[in-house]
């Protein structure tokens, strides 16, 4: 019985990767996924990656979004497909009904956790993990999964319209659709306001202190960049823009041009100074105003904090959300009490984890507009414009 449960964890594991690589796998779906995992068994990759692909797919975009996570999340296969390449035959076989297939028992008849969910349950643990403690393998890993995130801002609408089945008349269209039919009635055409993601700024504290997630946090934000409005910045000693060097779709390459462009690895950190610097040169002409701020870094501040904390008011009125991802948040006994963290936290409005997969998800979660699990006492939230 835990061996079923544990192989049940790993798949809904699986399901909230997805989620956070940007595939719409809403409850109803799910819920699909998991009966059809329950009929055919999650022995057999080549029977789990069809259950999942015709059950949590809902569009074109999604099928490259899905071979990613699944490769990462199961390992690499013929039956995960690769992406650019065409999905693997379905394959047929007999089985005997009376035993869920791919599955084993004991001598006391307890179920046995299939390999392919084996795997999974391991990479489940893995979401888990602290990242400063993982070994060699397991970042490996770890980066596989960061590779398949993905980062959309929070949805606004603009004033842009677009044709709609509810919403308001649109006098031209109808108009047109009557002279089409030579004056005929003709069903009426709506349209409405169009969405677009706000755009997404990530500030990542490469300092001495946050050597640890450094790597991470740069995947991370490496993976959120493939969007057309996200901007990434490293902070320090010295603050650079590092989204073009992040733009190649390989991450290592990514990784090597971001060494070579910023100048303040593992130095001290002058959080207000920096944060003054992006607003002066970027944020109040335009990158910061109407956008959703993400700050990763454990809030160590070599400077004053009076500045940092007048900078950050500065920006919580440009912004429409800051964000604060800190890892050493998860720590037991863990209070906001240095100089840079306690005078930066009345200016956010959601301070999250930053530690393991499982928290990036829940932070790319809050990014898109999610209620966050603890909000800064002046947190504004999703009721600015």
């Amino acid at each position: 019985m835990i061996a079923v449960l544990a192989a049940d964890a790993a798949i809904l594991g699986f399901a909230r990767a997805l989620r956070a690589a940007g595939v719409d796998a809403s409850a109803e779906r799910l819920h699909s996924f998991l009966r059809a995992v329950d009929v055919l068994g999650p022995g057999m990759r080549a029977d789990l990656y069809w259950a999942g692909r015709l059950t949590l797919c809902g569009s074109r975009d999604d099928l490259e979004r899905y071979e990613r996570v699944f490769a990462a999340y199961f390992g690499s296969g013929r039956s995960s497909g690769r992406p650019g390449r065409a999905a693997p035959p379905p394959r047929l076989r007999l089985v005997v009904r009376d035993t869920p297939p791919g599955s084993r028992t004991t001598a006391e008849g307890e179920r046995q956790v299939p390999p392919t969910a084996a795997l999974a349950s391991s990479t489940e643990v893995l979401r888990h993990r602290d990242v400063a403690g993982l070994d060699a393998a397991e970042r490996a890993h770890l980066r596989r999964l960061l590779a398949a995130f993905a980062l959309p801002g929070q949805a606004r609408r603009t004033a842009r319209r677009r044709p709609a089945r509810r919403g308001d008349v649109d006098p031209h269209r109808t108009v047109r659709e009557m002279l089409r039919r030579g004056g005929e009635p003709a069903r009426l055409r709506r349209h409405d306001r169009a969405e677009r993601p706000r755009r997404v700024v990530l500030l990542v504290d490469v300092s001495g202190s946050m050597a640890p997630y450094a790597d991470a946090l740069l995947r991370f934000a490496h993976a959120a960049a493939r969007g057309h409005r996200t901007e990434v910045f490293t902070i320090g000693t010295r603050l650079t823009r590092v989204t073009r060097e992040l733009s190649h779709r390989d991450p290592d390459l990514a990784m090597a041009a971001v060494a070579a462009a910023v100048p303040d690895w593992r130095g001290g950190t002058r959080l207000g100074e920096l944060l003054r610097e992006f607003l002066n040169r970027w944020g109040q002409r335009g990158m910061a105003r109407g956008a959703v701020v993400v700050l990763l870094s454990d809030g160590w501040e070599r400077g004053d904090p009076e500045l940092l904390a007048a900078q950050m008011r500065r920006l919580h009125r440009l912004a429409h959300r800051v964000i604060w991802a800190n890892p050493r948040k998860a720590r037991p006994g863990y209070a906001p009490l240095a100089a840079g963290m306690a005078a930066a936290l009345p200016s956010v409005d959601a301070f999250v984890e930053g530690h393991s997969l499982a928290a990036l998800e829940r932070l790319a979660a809050v990014v898109r507009g999610a209620p966050a699990e603890e909000a800064a006492p002046r947190g504004k939230g999703a009721e600015r414009a």
